[in-house]
């Protein structure tokens, strides 16, 4: 009775091994889905408090010409539409690179998962023999 008793219980680790792989790699997948939203969410305050700041200067940049009676023609406005468009291809690098960081985030996620299931693959495809010897052993004591 006590060969049966442990021959259940090597199986029975054997697959609660491969299933707490498979669910570490969903949960190494779903936290690094939940940073990426975070990183969007924060990317998002960010570009905000940037435009906030940008309207701001430019803002102040035209009151300050049109108080100085600058007209806004000619040299001052080129300056700003270039300095808009600068700023302009700023803002697109910047949200470019927050989005490749989150994909990147997901990505490992994603990779975690893949690996992991591997891993319990592998543990299921190592312990094979000892399964079979296990329901051998079952099967022997049960007649």
């Amino acid at each position: 009775m006590f060969n049966i008793i442990a021959a259940a219980l090597n199986i029975a680790g054997v697959g609660l091994k491969a299933f707490a792989t498979v669910e570490a790699g969903k949960a190494a997948e779903e936290a690094a889905e939940r940073r990426a939203e975070e990183e969007r969410i924060a990317a998002q305050n960010e570009e905000l408090k940037r435009r906030e700041e940008l309207n701001r200067v430019l803002s102040s940049n035209i009151l300050s010409q049109a108080t100085s009676g600058i007209a806004a023609e000619g040299t001052p406005a080129s300056i700003t539409l270039e300095q808009a468009k600068t700023i302009g291809e700023s803002e697109s690098m910047i949200g470019l690179t927050n989005r490749l960081r989150q994909k990147n985030t997901i990505q490992s996620g994603r990779e975690a998962r893949k690996s992991a299931n591997l891993q319990a693959a592998s543990t299921l495809l190592r312990s094979a023999d000892d399964v079979k010897t296990s329901f051998e052993e079952i099967k022997k004591e049960l007649g």
